[in-house]
């Protein structure tokens, strides 16, 4: 059986659709392909309300994309505190933050050359 060859636009959709579905809020796109040096050529940047809000947003990304497009992340990190949690997908990154975390953080402003797409899900 062959795997299934997941365009970079179905998994930004499905991930996207994945956060709406459990109410994160202020999504943002980062088209990062125009960048030099960049270890990927997506952010997907998203904010939750609690920690249990956070590990929803990021439980759901995992159960919606492994159902939809059997592709799973090559790696996860902050689970353990949930105030960000960082999802790799290779082209694909998806940060998950608590509101306070994004803001002290501020990563779409180190990205400020990045293309930003604001998602307004329907």
């Amino acid at each position: 059986m062959t795997k299934k060859t997941v365009s970079i636009d179905e998994l930004i959709s499905v991930i996207i659709k994945a956060i709406d579905n459990v109410k994160g809020e202020d999504i943002q796109l980062l088209d990062l392909r125009e960048i030099d040096n960049t270890v990927c050529d997506y952010f997907i940047i998203c904010s939750g309300n609690s920690n249990t809000q956070v590990n929803a947003i990021s439980g759901a990304i995992q159960k919606i994309v492994s159902k939809e497009l059997k592709d799973k992340p090559w790696h996860v990190e902050g689970q353990n505190n949930s105030e960000w949690v960082l999802m790799d997908y290779v082209n694909v990154v998806v940060h998950i933050f608590q509101k306070h975390v994004r803001e002290f953080y501020d990563i779409e402003s180190l990205w400020g050359d990045a293309k930003v797409t604001q998602i307004n899900p329907v």
